[in-house]
């Protein structure tokens, strides 16, 4: 069974485009691609007859911490209401 972990993160975005770069553990990684991008309603989530309002935003992004490094598949989220953004990955 997969593990998921979650945890904080500094992303810098290139405005609708999404993320192109994040800080995970004092490490730079930069985007390479943009696999997916969805949103999904706080109150969707709570009630799905409530219809939309703010929404997390998800991105899968590939992404790698230096350049010859390997890249790995991350899934980045931000909270609509402070712009936080976290990051999660399958620990497998």
């Amino acid at each position: 069974m997969n593990k998921v972990r979650s945890e904080p993160v500094h992303v810098q975005a290139k405005g609708d485009d999404g993320p192109v770069r994040f800080i995970r553990q004092d490490r730079l990684y930069t985007v390479s691609a943009v696999l997916e991008h969805w949103a999904i309603s706080r109150e969707w989530r709570q009630d799905p007859g409530a219809g939309y309002g703010q929404a997390d935003e998800f991105w899968r992004v590939e992404a790698a911490p230096g350049p010859g490094m390997t890249a790995a598949v991350y899934e980045l989220r931000r909270e609509p209401t402070s712009g936080a953004w976290s990051l999660r990955r399958d620990t497998g």
